[in-house]
C-alpha cells in the first residue's frame, strides 16, 4: 500500500505553531514511508474563510520546506461530492430537516424535565410534513443509520490508541449539511479522504471524537476506513491546546520577522519548543 496521507488547514485565520506541528507530522510520515502529501483547503465556510488566509496558508509551508504532491485541493471546488452523498442518506430515509436554533437547543437542554447532557435531543427527528422554505439543517438519525446497517460493531486502528471500537451514538444525531454551508466538518472530510486515496489520516488528538462519526459514515457510504494517526498536540501555557489566546505569534508573523523557516522545523521535529509550549504525552 502507497501510503497517502494530507494535510487539511481551514482558511479562516492565520497558521501558527499548532498548525504547523500536526502539517509536520503528517509530512514527515509520508516522506518516511515513500507516499504522497497533499494539502486541501476546507473553505466549506463561505462565510469566514478568506483568499488571503489561503495565500498565508501556502506561503507558510514553502517556508516550512514542507513540499505537496499535486495541485492543492478546495472543498468549495467539491460540492457536488457532498451533495451526492447527501442525496444518497435522506434517500434512504437516514436525514430529517432540524428547524432548531442554538437558543432552542441550549433551552431545551437546560429545561427542568430536558434531557441529561449535550446531545442534540432530537426535537424534529418526526415532525410530520415539515416545511422546508424555512431555514433547516440536515441530521443523520444516528439509531436508524445503524439499524439500517443491521446494528453492527465498527471498528477504526489508531497508531497511538490501537483498535477502537467506534460509538457514534455518542456524538447524537450530527449535522451534515447546515444552515450556511452544504456540508458538515463530518461529511466533507469524510467523503474527501475517500475520494483522494487518503490511507493514512494524520491530525490532533483533539479529533479522536469525531472519528466515530465518520467511521459511521464511511459505512453508511460504502467508503474504505483509512488508518489513524492522532497526534499529541502543542499545548499553551495554560495547559491546554495552543491557541491565539495564548499570543503565540503566526507563521507569517515569523516569516516576516525573518525568521528561518526551515530551521523552526527542525526544532519542532527535534521537540525544541518556545519557552511556556509544551507537547502533550501520547
Amino acid at each position: 500500500m502507497v501510503v497517502h496521507t494530507r494535510f487539511a488547514p481551514s482558511p479562516t485565520g492565520r497558521l501558527h505553531l499548532g498548525h504547523a506541528w500536526s502539517a509536520l507530522q503528517a509530512h514527515d510520515f509520508a516522506r518516511a514511508n515513500g507516499g504522497a502529501f497533499t494539502l486541501r483547503i476546507e473553505d466549506i465556510d463561505g462565510t469566514r474563510s478568506r483568499p488571503e488566509h489561503v495565500e498565508a496558508i501556502l506561503r507558510d509551508l514553502e517556508w516550512l520546506g514542507l513540499g505537496w504532491d499535486g495541485e492543492v485541493t478546495f472543498q468549495s471546488r467539491r460540492l457536488g461530492l457532498y451533495e451526492e452523498a447527501l442525496d444518497d442518506l435522506r434517500a434512504r430515509g437516514l436525514l430529517y430537516p432540524c428547524f432548531c436554533t442554538r437558543a432552542d437547543i441550549a433551552a431545551s437542554l437546560t429545561a427542568p424535565h430536558g434531557p441529561d447532557g449535550a446531545l442534540y435531543p432530537g426535537t424534529c427527528r418526526r415532525l410530520e410534513a415539515p416545511d422546508l422554505s424555512k431555514p433547516h439543517c440536515w441530521r443523520l438519525d444516528v439509531a436508524k443509520a445503524l439499524a439500517s446497517l443491521g446494528d453492527p460493531e465498527l471498528f477504526w486502528h489508531d497508531a497511538f490508541a490501537g483498535q477502537v471500537r467506534a460509538d457514534p451514538a455518542s456524538a447524537g444525531d450530527v449535522v451534515l449539511a447546515r444552515k450556511d454551508a452544504p456540508a458538515s466538518y463530518h461529511l466533507a472530510v469524510t467523503v474527501d479522504d475517500a475520494a483522494q486515496g487518503v490511507t493514512h489520516v494524520v491530525r490532533g488528538v483533539d479529533l479522536f471524537a469525531a472519528t466515530h462519526v465518520h467511521r459511521l459514515l464511511q459505512a453508511l457510504l460504502g467508503l474504505p476506513t483509512p488508518e489513524y494517526r492522532h497526534h499529541p498536540l502543542l499545548l499553551g501555557p495554560d495547559g491546554t491546546r495552543l491557541a491565539k489566546r495564548h499570543g503565540a505569534p503566526s507563521l507569517e508573523a515569523m516569516r516576516l520577522a525573518g525568521e528561518d523557516g526551515r530551521a523552526l522545523a527542525e526544532r519542532l521535529r527535534a521537540g525544541q519548543l518556545p519557552v511556556g509550549i509544551a507537547a502533550a504525552q501520547a
